[in-house]
């Protein structure tokens, strides 16, 4: 595997250990609410915090598979990018249309690239 496909894919891991930081430990910090585009005082909902260290542990996870993949398994990358597309693109189309790219234009870029 090139250089370029390893470093894309890492930027892809560390990008989704970045979600799991702002989900679970800063939930409710000024970055985590501009980022989701909810206000301090929602996130810290119990109800809300509950959800968002939940995500949070599912993208953190995801980073961790990426990055399991280039050590150990690179038969499993593009099945976990691909699965980033998929969910990028369901909250393109559920929540907002910007989620594609800001959440998935890695994955997509890195996809591309592990297919060439």
């Amino acid at each position: 595997m090139s250089i370029i496909k390893i470093l894309i894919i890492i930027l892809v891991a560390l990008e989704f250990f970045y979600i799991m930081y702002l989900e679970t430990l800063a939930t409710q910090s000024t970055k985590t609410s501009q980022v989701f585009g909810m206000t301090q005082e929602k996130l810290g909902e119990k109800e809300i915090d509950t959800l968002f260290k939940n995500q949070g542990i599912y993208n953190g996870l995801l980073g961790l598979g990426l990055l399991y993949g280039l050590a150990f398994n690179t038969a499993i990358i593009l099945p976990i990018l691909i699965y980033i597309i998929l969910v990028a693109a369901y909250g393109a189309y559920s929540s907002n249309p910007k989620i594609l790219l800001t959440q998935g234009g890695l994955a997509i870029i890195a996809a591309l690239l592990y297919l060439f």
